[in-house]
């Protein structure tokens, strides 16, 4: 399988976007660089204390192409990144699977079991990062600390290397590496935590309905 990450590539394959837009997306990394290096239980408390999560992101693809959108995440399991104009895109993980959602396209999702993309590690229900041979580096970059992590039964999955920023622990970045090699990031804008989400925001149901095609399940 080329991967959840392939497929989004080709669905989201648009035009280069200014490199300004790094700016106040790494603003982050600007802080005093003598932060502590955040511990794996500090990481996974930080998770395992919210639920609900959304906030603004910049994607930029396996190409070098960028995109722009929100997310939403509901954990466990569950999130959604909605693409601004010219993408359109959606991509809903929700009941298991990842369901990528082409604008150009009458067809229903392209899906994939969520449990095969690193994504999963950071969306199940109690995030344990301390689990053996599930973080393969652990090391502190200037004000942020750094953490690769992977499914330690299914290494060949890919990995998810996530960037924090501490005082207070805070998700700024996750580069997810498929089962490729090919490397995708997301940077967050600032995420608020514990938000009220709807829950047909999460549903595919609600979403083949919504663009008037059949439910495939």
């Amino acid at each position: 399988m080329s991967g959840y990450i392939g497929a989004m590539n080709r669905l989201l394959r648009r035009r280069f976007l200014a490199l300004a837009v790094f700016g106040p997306a790494l603003a982050f990394a600007a802080g005093p660089a003598a932060a502590a290096m955040l511990s794996l239980a500090d990481i996974s408390r930080y998770f395992n204390g919210f639920q609900t999560a959304q906030g603004d992101f910049t994607q930029i693809n396996p190409d070098g192409s960028m995109s722009t959108g929100r997310i939403m995440i509901h954990r466990p399991g569950r999130v959604r990144f909605e693409y601004d104009p010219p993408d359109q895109d959606l991509v809903i993980a929700s009941g298991g699977s990842v369901n990528i959602f082409d604008a150009r396209s009458n067809q229903g999702p392209t899906v994939y079991p969520l449990r095969r993309t690193p994504l999963n590690l950071i969306l199940e229900r109690e995030v344990d990062l301390t689990r053996a041979r599930m973080v393969v580096d652990h090391f502190r970059d200037g004000p942020t600390t750094v953490v690769v992590a992977q499914d330690p039964d299914n290494p060949e999955y890919g990995n998810i290397r996530l960037v924090f920023s501490a005082e207070p622990t805070e998700l700024r970045q996750w580069v997810i590496t498929d089962d490729m090699g090919r490397e995708t990031t997301v940077i967050l804008g600032d995420l608020g935590l514990d938000v009220q989400l709807r829950a047909g925001l999460f549903s595919i149901d609600d979403e083949l309905r919504r663009r008037g095609l059949t439910s495939q399940r």
